[in-house]
């Protein structure tokens, strides 16, 4: 007999569906939308609560690929067991304030967002309970130690921001820009929209090499021919330069990450399309 899946209590599913959310949002520039769903994030899976555990055991089992049978099983015990270990009463007020909020500040549509690997996330939801017979458990549980030993696909993208969300900023970011998204623009989303699960230490290292990259290229820019012959491009280029410098030592928020990005995009502008 098949379970009813309730997607709105597959915390995994939830929380993929705001980090797509906040994709989104950027995408749009709607800074109420994104705040709105980052805070959500930032309020229910913070380090240490209980869906932030949940989520962990759920990580465990659809973000690991290309390993062994053997390593595959034995994490998939190990994540049942945490699960089960959990309080289930307090997941479940958990959970329940999480729809709350998300029904008032969001909007209850929000649960049918597309997220690429539902289904997998909602085997996994049927295997963390406990109404399965046991054949059915032994095929779910099969099926996703099949999806573990599978080698991943090569990316130079990490892997928590998937590839129809890249593929959404793409189209709307050649739309506004007509340009190609880059390679390290889309690690510069990536690390931003997930750096609230370490606390920014992923983005603030990738920014540190980034900023420093970046100003190296600016004042390379100076020496170009177009640039050095005209008094206001060259002016215009030292003030992104100083603003680069400034980064040194403000906090990191969204100014930040944007004026990265578009200094990515200036880049190319100068050193690849010659314009």
């Amino acid at each position: 007999m098949k379970i009813k899946h309730n997607k709105k209590r597959n915390t995994a599913f939830v929380f993929e569906a705001l980090v797509h959310e906040i994709t989104v949002a950027i995408l749009k520039e709607d800074e109420t939308r994104q705040k709105t769903a980052l805070s959500l994030v930032k309020k229910h899976f913070a380090p240490g609560s209980p869906l932030y555990r949940h989520l962990q055991c759920y990580r465990s089992l659809y973000e690991n690929q290309n390993l062994s049978k053997e390593i595959s099983e034995k994490i998939l015990r190990e994540a049942k067991l945490a699960s089960r270990l959990l309080d289930t009463e307090g997941l479940f007020v958990s959970q329940s304030d999480l729809i709350a909020d998300v029904n008032i500040e969001l909007e209850p549509k929000f649960f049918n967002t597309f997220v690429p690997n539902y289904k997998t996330l909602a085997t996994i939801d049927q295997i963390f309970s406990d109404k399965l017979s046991p054949k059915n458990s032994i095929i779910l549980e099969t099926q996703i130690v099949e999806n573990m030993t599978k080698s991943a696909v090569p990316s130079s993208v990490p892997e928590s921001v998937d590839n129809v969300v890249i593929n959404s900023f793409v189209v709307k970011f050649n739309d506004k820009y007509n340009s190609q998204l880059m390679e390290n623009q889309k690690k510069l989303l990536n690390h931003y929209i997930s750096s609230f699960m370490d606390n920014g230490l992923s983005l603030k290292m990738f920014l540190n090499e980034e900023i420093g990259r970046l100003k190296s290229r600016m004042t390379e820019a100076l020496k170009v021919e177009e640039i050095e012959s005209d008094s206001e491009m060259a002016e215009k280029t030292n003030k992104v330069f100083q603003k680069l410098e400034s980064f040194t030592t403000a906090t990191v928020n969204e100014d930040v990450v944007l004026t990265v990005l578009r200094t990515q995009q200036l880049e190319q502008e100068i050193f690849e399309n010659g314009d």
